[in-house]
């Protein structure tokens, strides 16, 4: 009973590693991941009760939550379910009508009586039938909601579905769907320097960025980070992949002295104008490494400043306490704040609740440390404080504005220079459980397990990202609600996502709570719903999706992400044969992303030296040094491999210094070749990292570290103005640009 009630729920029975042996599921592990998606199961009489719930579950309810169908398919029907005794059968009547977003009339039908039921069942002794009706086929694609009523000599029974018509595949561009290429830089929004920012990267270093890019170097893509909301605090919660919200922006990247009210504040002046305050960010911007906590202070100081003077020109205080818009500004913030809902609701009251009970405790790092009465969004505790704390609520409503109205300048930036993808946002896994996206949607998520992947060469015992995975069944019987969201959200600002672990639209590696990595079990996702809803958003966006399918993926996976038109992400380190050799270019399929590296790979310069193998050893003090001279060896022998497949294509650079062996640097000439290498490919994009640009050995992040390793913390160590005098990176640009405009070689 145990293994048919986890097979419905999803839960797969065996796993296939990356060497291809077979791993069965135990038992525990299964108890564990239902008992994570609320169920029951201890026993086997509550096994028993959770497949009979199971079973009834849907003849509970008139209509199914969500449907999705795609648009050009067969558009199938709808199923309505009702209690009826036999004799009834044929005199059951179902209405129903069709609103779209808007609340407009958008189809309305009738059926029956004579209707046939489909499938008859006994709930509880009483007598359902199930009748099917066709799909409306005039409607265009988009979120409907069907309301039903069916009529029986009995009475009438309502339902309600959300119907969502999908296109099948992703948005392309036209001239990237032709066999059109073009390139871009990716870098690590945080590490840039200027002589104006705080000592972080911020939205004006990537608007003057963008326009560079676009106009001097022909880029048509900039690749970004996760911009989404973190605490700031070093070094747990910097990690732009294990965020606090994946729905809002990190106001870190704020350009403090760009935003309106910072210009109108005579406070906000003042204390810019203040030696001590000049000199703490003169020392932050001659840091290293971000200082994320300084800086995030720093900005808070002046922006709470700057909201002062906003609730001062732009709010009125009515006579019930409520604020009311005054002016133009005032307008475009209560629409933003309309515009977004009750997930900006939420998140705001979550920011301003974590910053009070911290006051109150230090100590307190999540929601689930908070009292009891705060834990429950909807809970009179929380409703109380949203009363009291109302302009504190606002202000983290503002904060989401001014970095939304930031952002969405550089975007348009982009577009107006012609970039035909411009800005390429990427989208974490998940997000924090400690963090506001968990407890605003704590239906959502299997706050009981934990998502990571099993076993493989890279990370031998598995890996526990800590993030908490989203539950199918209640994602789908919200109607994909967060999942809309979050794609809108992320789809606002630019010309392409990168979907973090792409498999997870399919399958995930769930790992409960206190259980080993390798003790974890795939739990399947309703992926063709998924993909659909992301191509109805993407093309409504008019943006490109990626999907990051590094790892140990099925070839069927593949197939149907190819045929949704999501890009594959090809890494140049991972693209070899067997024998260890390097692809050619023309092995790369047209409708890819190919990148040399990534945040959580060396760097070119870092790999040619070995120095992620010197560091993983100086970490590990016990390692041995005759593993550590292997691995170094067979790097060798990579570049050596890799030395032979420029050679192939004509591009061994011309300062390579002659050696028998290649030496442990990395010329600005190999740099090129390397880049040169995979431009020659059919891929759609080209992205080189501004770290392998500049030469930098270190890389963003070590997997498996966070005290040893100063992961998301280093800079890049040119100045965007340095970086605009360096001569490698407009001889880089041409070249790519050149290779890019020309047909790839078959």
């Amino acid at each position: 009973m145990l293994d048919e009630l986890a097979q419905h729920y999803g839960v797969a029975p065996d796993y296939y590693d990356v060497w291809g042996r077979r791993h069965v599921v135990a038992d525990e592990t299964k108890r564990a991941i239902l008992t994570a998606m609320g169920l029951r199961v201890e026993t086997r009489d509550a096994v028993q009760r959770e497949l009979a719930a199971w079973s009834e579950a849907p003849w509970r309810q008139p209509c199914d939550p969500v449907l999705v169908r795609r648009i050009g398919a067969s558009p199938g029907s709808w199923s309505f379910r009702l209690p009826v005794e036999a004799a009834e059968d044929r005199t059951v009547r179902v209405r129903w009508e069709v609103r779209d977003e808007e609340g407009s009339l958008r189809h309305e039908g009738e059926a029956g009586p004579d209707l046939a039921p489909v499938e008859i069942k006994d709930i509880a002794g009483r007598r359902h039938a199930r009748f099917e009706l066709p799909v409306p086929t005039e409607l265009p694609m988009g979120y409907y909601d069907l309301r039903a009523r069916g009529l029986t000599a009995a009475g009438a029974v309502e339902g309600r579905l959300r119907l969502i018509l999908v296109p099948s595949q992703c948005y392309l561009p036209a001239r990237l769907s032709h066999g059109g290429r073009t390139w871009g830089l990716a870098l690590q929004l945080y590490a840039l320097r200027s002589a104006a920012n705080w000592g972080v990267g911020d939205f004006r270093d990537l608007s003057d960025l963008v326009g560079w890019a676009a106009q001097d170097l022909g880029a048509g893509v900039i690749g970004l980070n996760p911009l989404h909301v973190l605490k700031n605090e070093s070094p747990y919660y910097i990690s732009p992949y294990s965020p606090d919200s994946r729905l809002f922006l990190n106001p870190l990247y704020l350009a403090v002295e760009e935003v309106p009210e910072v210009r109108e504040s005579a406070q906000a002046q003042a204390i810019l104008a203040d030696p001590t305050f000049r000199a703490e960010l003169d020392l932050l911007r001659k840091g290293e490494m971000v200082d994320y906590d300084r800086a995030h202070r720093a900005k808070m100081t002046v922006l709470e400043a700057a909201y002062a003077t906003f609730r001062e020109q732009h709010l009125r205080e009515e006579s019930d306490g409520r604020w009311a818009p005054a002016g133009e500004r005032g307008q475009a913030f209560e629409r933003f704040v309309r515009e977004q809902g009750e997930p900006l609701e939420r998140f705001s009251l979550f920011q301003a609740l974590a910053e009070e009970l911290r006051r109150q405790d230090p100590r307190v790092c999540g929601w689930q440390e908070w009292p009891e009465a705060f834990r429950d969004p909807s809970s009179l505790a929380v409703a109380s404080f949203r009363t009291a704390q109302a302009s504190r609520v606002r202000f983290y409503q503002y904060l989401q504005w001014v970095a939304a109205e930031q952002l969405r300048t550089v975007a348009e930036l982009g577009r107006r220079l012609g970039m035909p993808i411009g800005l390429y946002h990427d989208l974490a896994l998940g997000s924090d459980r400690s963090g506001s996206d968990a407890w605003a949607s704590q239906g959502a998520f299997a706050l009981g397990a934990d998502s990571g992947c099993p076993p493989d060469a890279f990370a031998p015992d598995g890996q526990n990202w800590g993030l908490p995975p989203m539950d199918p069944h209640r994602l789908r019987a919200s109607g994909y609600a967060l999942f809309v969201g979050l794609l809108r959200r992320n789809l606002a600002f630019g010309g392409a996502l990168r979907l973090d672990h792409v498999m997870g639209l399919f399958r995930l590696f769930w790992i409960p709570r206190g259980f080993p990595a390798s003790a974890g079990a795939y739990v399947h996702y309703p992926h063709e719903d998924l993909l659909g809803i992301l191509a109805l958003e993407s093309v409504r966006q008019q943006a490109v999706i990626v999907g990051e399918d590094l790892g140990t993926v099925p070839d069927w996976i593949k197939e149907r992400l190819a045929a949704s038109r999501v890009l594959s992400y090809r890494v140049l380190y991972f693209e070899r044969w067997d024998d260890g050799s390097w692809k050619r270019p023309n092995s790369y399929p047209q409708q890819a992303v190919a990148v040399v590296t990534t945040h959580d790979l060396p760097t070119l310069a870092g790999f040619w030296a070995g120095r992620d193998i010197e560091i993983r050893s100086a970490l590990r003090s016990g390692q041995d040094q005759a593993a550590v001279k292997r691995a170094l060896d067979e790097r060798q022998k990579d570049k050596v491999r890799l030395l032979a497949a420029l050679k192939e294509e004509g591009l061994l650079p011309e300062d390579l210094p002659e050696e028998t062996e290649p030496g442990p640097l990395v010329t600005p000439g190999l740099c090129r070749a390397v880049h040169l290498f995979l431009a020659r490919s059919p891929a759609a994009i080209v992205l080189a990292t501004l770290e392998d640009i500049v030469g930098e050995v270190d890389q963003a992040n070590l997997p498996g570290t966070v005290e040893s390793h100063p992961n998301w913390s280093r800079k890049v160590s040119e100045s965007l103005e340095g970086l605009k005098q360096d001569a490698r990176l407009p001889l880089l640009a041409g070249a790519l640009w050149t290779t890019r405009s020309l047909k790839a070689r078959g």
